[in-house]
């Protein structure tokens, strides 16, 4: 069984005991978190909800916040002399999906 879940304005095809990181929640670790699910697949067929599914609970457990590798970003405008190099590290959550309850 699967689900399609929502969070951070992302989507993601999550199962029982998958691994997935997502934006920052406002979570401690080894914290329980539970998501809004739009569609849920199994050996019965696909079932959309509209926008959301009701009675669909996906649960996980958060791993551990962190930060993601640094990327470079440049800033220039030509015949004006200015530059400026500035790094960004992206916050996310680590979260392991425990249960896809129907």
């Amino acid at each position: 069984m699967y689900a399609i879940i929502v969070t951070g304005g992302k989507q993601y095809k999550v199962e029982v005991g998958s691994t997935i990181y997502v934006e920052k929640l406002n979570a401690e670790a080894d914290s329980t978190v539970n998501f809004k699910v739009i569609a849920v697949g199994g050996e019965d067929g696909l079932k959309v909800g509209a926008p959301y599914l009701e009675n669909v609970t996906v649960s996980g457990k958060v791993l551990k916040n962190g930060k993601g590798k640094k990327i470079t970003v440049m800033t220039y405008k030509p015949k004006k002399g200015e530059k400026r190099k500035m790094g960004h590290r992206q916050p996310y959550t680590q979260v392991q999906i425990e249960s896809i309850e129907a």
